[in-house]
C-alpha cells in the first residue's frame, strides 16, 4: 500500500511573532520552525499502518518555501521512506495548496492507498485544506478522527463532534483521514533515523510541473495587525466581604457582564 502524508511548516507556538513593515505578512527572519502538530499525529497514524502492512510505503508531501524540506526531513526521521516538496508562494492560500498537493500526487506512478493530513495547522487554523484536497482528488474524506479500524478496501472511523459525542463513519478507499490529538502518541526520531534521513529522496515539484499560476490563488491578504496587549489584571483586596463587593462592582461597571 502506498500510503501518502500531506504536513505543513508552522513557527513553533513559543516563537514571539513580528509583522513586515508595511504588514503585508509576518516577519519570517528569526522564527523556529516545526511540523505543525496535528501533522505529527498524521505521520505517525501512517507508520503504524505501514508496520502493520508488509510491504507499504510512506510518502510525505508538503507545500511552500525551500526551508520546508526541514520538516519533511524531521518526518524521513521518523520513519517515512520519502518526500515530495512542492515550491509554491509563502502566501500561498488554501485553495492553491491544495491544488499542489492533489497535482502532486496525481503525478505519482503508484496507486494511493491511504492519505493522512492533520485536521488543521496551528498557524492559520482554517481546516481548509485537506477538505480541497479531497474535492481535486475525487476522494471520500473524514476529519477530526481519534481512531480507525484498517479493513482490506475500507475504513471505519470514529471523529469528534461537537457537545462531547463521537460519530462513526465508514467509508471506500482510497480516503483522506485528518487526524486529531489522542489518535496516538508520535514517536521520537532516533539518531540512527535522523541520520538515515539525510540519505531518503526528496522530490521537488516547481508550480510550472503541476499546472498551478497565480490565478489558483484565490485569497490575498493585507493588513496585518498583531492583538492589542493584554490589560494587567487587578487584584482586590481587604476582607472577603469587602473583595465580593468590589469584585462585584468591577464586574458590573468595568467588566460589564453583570
Amino acid at each position: 500500500m502506498n500510503i501518502y502524508v500531506c504536513i505543513k511548516q508552522v513557527p513553533d507556538t513559543e516563537t514571539k511573532i513580528k509583522l513586515k513593515p508595511d504588514f503585508t505578512w509576518i516577519d519570517t527572519g528569526g522564527i523556529k520552525w516545526v511540523m505543525s502538530p496535528f501533522d505529527e499525529y498524521a505521520v505517525e497514524e501512517a507508520l503504524r499502518v505501514k508496520e502493520k502492512n508488509a510491504g507499504s510505503t510512506v510518502i510525505v508531501v508538503s507545500a511552500g518555501p525551500t526551508r520546508v524540506i526541514e520538516c519533511i526531513r524531521t518526518a524521513l526521521a521518523m520513519g517515512a521512506d520519502s518526500g515530495i516538496h512542492i515550491e509554491i508562494p509563502e502566501t500561498a492560500d488554501n485553495n492553491m495548496t491544495a491544488k499542489a498537493l492533489a497535482n502532486a500526487l496525481k503525478k505519482e506512478p503508484a496507486n494511493i492507498g491511504l492519505v493522512f493530513t492533520g485536521k488543521e495547522a496551528i498557524d492559520d487554523g482554517s481546516a481548509q485544506v485537506s477538505q480541497l484536497l479531497a474535492g481535486f482528488l475525487g476522494f471520500p474524506y473524514v476529519s477530526v478522527v481519534l481512531n480507525v479500524e484498517y479493513g482490506a478496501q475500507s475504513v471505519k472511523c470514529k471523529r469528534e463532534i461537537e457537545g462531547g459525542a463521537y460519530e462513526i463513519v465508514e467509508t471506500a478507499l482510497p480516503a483522506i483521514i485528518a487526524t486529531q490529538k489522542g489518535i496516538n502518541e508520535p514517536r521520537y526520531a532516533t539518531l540512527p533515523n535522523i541520520m538515515k534521513a539525510k540519505k531518503k529522496e526528496i522530490k521537488t515539484y516547481k508550480t510550472s510541473d503541476l499546472g498551478i499560476s497565480e490565478g489558483d490563488q484565490k485569497i490575498k491578504f493585507k493588513n496585518f495587525e498583531l492583538p492589542p496587549p493584554k490589560q494587567a489584571g487587578k487584584k482586590v483586596s481587604g476582607d472577603p466581604a469587602a473583595q465580593a463587593k468590589e469584585l462585584a462592582r468591577l464586574l458590573h461597571e468595568e467588566a460589564k457582564v453583570i
